[in-house]
């Protein structure tokens, strides 16, 4: 049975990979990006900021009326805004919060009365080892990615009696534009994953594909690492 399937920062990159995971199982995916594209294949696509509180909510009760009731929802736009924390300016804090934690958590009270009222369905969002590891220069996104374990817990005790699931799944280091641009530091941080290599969004949308299964009924409030050992014993 076809799933009304929400998934923000769908544009590229991992998001992308998700949206055309879940396409090609045969569901109605909705795609959320700032830009508004998305991969062929989705129901429909919207031009949305995440941290924008009201548009989130617009946008998503829109889109239950046009597909139904939200069966999955992935929370994975994000954005980097590195530095050291001694010259981090406030701009820089609070953009990577505002769109990686509060995108989030708009994402999820938006789906979730749908959710409820179903008596089902996943709320996934894309976390990341970086927290776990502690990288230099990444404290405003290392902060946004932990609060999302904390949110995922506290939102699946609260909807989990209703058949709702709410998990995190943590990419280490991936291939995408973001990972692309770093060079030589990439390099080294390649030479810390156990596997040999980085991973691919695929493998990601994967990982999100499993938690939003009948297979992974019984799983709610946990992180899953998708990084080739990088992060042994999250």
């Amino acid at each position: 049975m076809s799933r009304h399937v929400i998934i923000t920062g769908a544009s590229r990159g991992i998001g992308a990979a998700v949206a055309q995971h879940f396409i090609e199982l045969g569901d109605s995916v909705v795609a959320f990006s700032r830009s508004g594209d998305a991969p062929e294949g989705c129901v429909a696509t919207y031009a949305v900021d995440v941290s924008d509180s009201a548009a989130v909510t617009d946008t998503t009760k829109n889109a239950i009326e046009r597909f139904g009731p939200v069966g999955v929802a992935v929370a994975n736009a994000g954005v980097t805004r590195d530095g050291l924390a001694l010259r981090m300016g406030d701009e820089q804090w609070r953009e990577v919060l505002a769109t990686n934690l509060d995108g989030a958590f708009y994402t999820a009270r938006a789906v979730l009365a749908s959710m409820v009222r179903a008596r089902g369905g996943s709320i996934i969002f894309m976390g990341s080892v970086s927290p776990f590891l502690g990288v230099p220069g990444q404290a405003n996104y290392a902060a946004a990615k932990a609060g999302l374990v904390g949110l995922a817990r506290s939102l699946a005790k609260e909807v989990a009696s209703r058949g709702v699931t709410v998990n995190v799944v943590a990419p280490g280091f991936i291939d995408t534009d973001m990972t692309q641009a770093l060079g030589e530091s990439g390099e080294q941080m390649t030479s810390l994953i156990p596997m040999g290599r980085v991973g691919t969004p695929t493998e990601i949308a994967d990982a999100v594909g499993f938690l939003a299964s009948n297979h992974a009924r019984y799983i709610t409030g946990t992180v899953l690492a998708v990084d080739g050992g990088l992060a042994m014993g999250l």
